[in-house]
C-alpha cells in the first residue's frame, strides 16, 4: 500500500513539472507578454547635482509643445518613458507637399524654455529609412519662420542605410546638416538607440555621436557665416543667427523615438 502510494505521489509531480514547463515555454512564445524597454528618463543623483535638468519626465509632454503654440500632437507618443512619433498616419510625400510633410496628428515638438550656453543629452533611434533631426537655437515666430528650420542649425537623424539623403554630403546622421560632415560614422543601424550630444559654450560648437566627438565649429565668427553662404541656407538671413533659443524635436513625415532627454546650462 504503501509502494502505490509513493507512486501515485510520483507520478502526480512528474504531470506538475510538465505542465509548468509547458506554461513556461508558451510564455516565452507569447508576443504579448514580452518585456518592454525599461523607463530611462530619471535623473540619477550625481546627474542632479552637477546641474543636469530632465527635459522630458519618461511621462507626459510637459516642457514640450507644438512650434507655433499649443500641446503635443496626438502622434506624439510615450511608452516606457520613450517620446516617439508614430507615423502610422502619414501625409503623402506629394511635391506639393513639401511645405507640409508632417504626420497626421504630429508636427515639430520645441521646448517651453530657451537655452543659450548648453550641453544637451539625449538617446535617438528612427524606424526603417526615416529621417528625423535635432535643432538648437531656434526662434519661435511662426507668423515670421513656419519652420524651425528655418533659424535653428540641426544635427542630423538619419537611418544611413536606406534614408536617400544619406547620399548627400553634409545630410548624414550626426552631421551638422549641410555644413559639416562627421569626422567619423558612429551612428547606429535603424532600430538600434544613438546617444548625441550637443554642447555650445559661448560660440564653440561640438557635437557627439556614440561617445565621439564628430563636429567641432565655431558659431558666428566670419568663417561660419562663409560656411553658410556656401550652404542651402546662404539665401536665409536669420538662419543660425541667434544666441539663444529653443531645442526642436523634427516631424519628418517619419518615426522617431526619443529618451533620456536632459540638459545643463554651462
Amino acid at each position: 500500500m504503501l509502494r502505490l502510494f509513493a507512486g501515485i505521489i510520483l507520478v502526480v509531480a512528474l504531470v506538475a513539472c510538465n505542465n509548468n514547463a509547458d506554461t513556461e515555454k508558451a510564455a516565452d512564445n507569447d508576443t504579448s507578454k514580452m518585456k518592454t524597454e525599461p523607463a530611462m528618463s530619471l535623473l540619477t543623483d550625481q546627474e542632479k547635482a552637477d546641474g543636469w535638468v530632465a527635459l522630458f519626465d519618461g511621462q507626459t509632454s510637459n516642457g514640450w509643445h507644438n512650434y507655433g503654440g499649443g500641446p503635443a500632437g496626438t502622434a506624439w507618443k510615450i511608452t516606457d518613458g520613450v517620446l516617439w512619433l508614430d507615423a502610422s498616419q502619414k501625409y503623402d510625400k506629394d511635391p506639393s507637399e513639401k511645405t507640409n510633410m508632417k504626420i497626421v496628428g504630429g508636427g515639430n515638438l520645441v521646448t517651453d524654455e530657451e537655452f543659450e550656453n548648453f550641453h544637451l543629452k539625449l538617446e535617438w533611434k528612427v524606424d526603417t529609412g526615416a529621417n528625423s533631426g535635432i535643432l538648437f537655437y531656434v526662434l519661435e515666430d511662426s507668423v515670421k519662420f513656419k519652420e524651425p528650420y528655418e533659424t535653428g542649425p540641426e544635427m542630423q537623424v538619419l537611418d544611413n542605410e536606406r534614408h536617400p539623403d544619406a547620399k548627400i554630403t553634409r545630410h548624414r546622421a550626426g552631421d551638422l546638416y549641410d555644413l559639416i560632415s562627421c569626422t567619423k560614422e558612429t551612428v547606429k543601424p535603424a532600430g538600434e538607440w544613438n546617444l548625441a550630444e550637443i554642447k555650445s559654450v559661448n560660440g564653440k560648437l561640438d557635437l557627439y555621436l556614440n561617445g565621439e566627438n564628430v563636429v567641432s565649429t565655431t558659431l558666428w565668427d566670419d568663417n561660419w557665416k562663409k560656411m553658410v553662404a556656401g550652404s542651402k541656407f546662404r539665401t536665409w538671413k536669420d538662419f543660425a543667427i541667434y544666441k539663444k533659443g529653443r531645442i526642436s524635436l523634427q516631424d519628418h513625415n517619419d518615426q522617431v523615438s526619443f529618451r533620456n532627454i536632459r540638459i545643463k546650462r554651462l
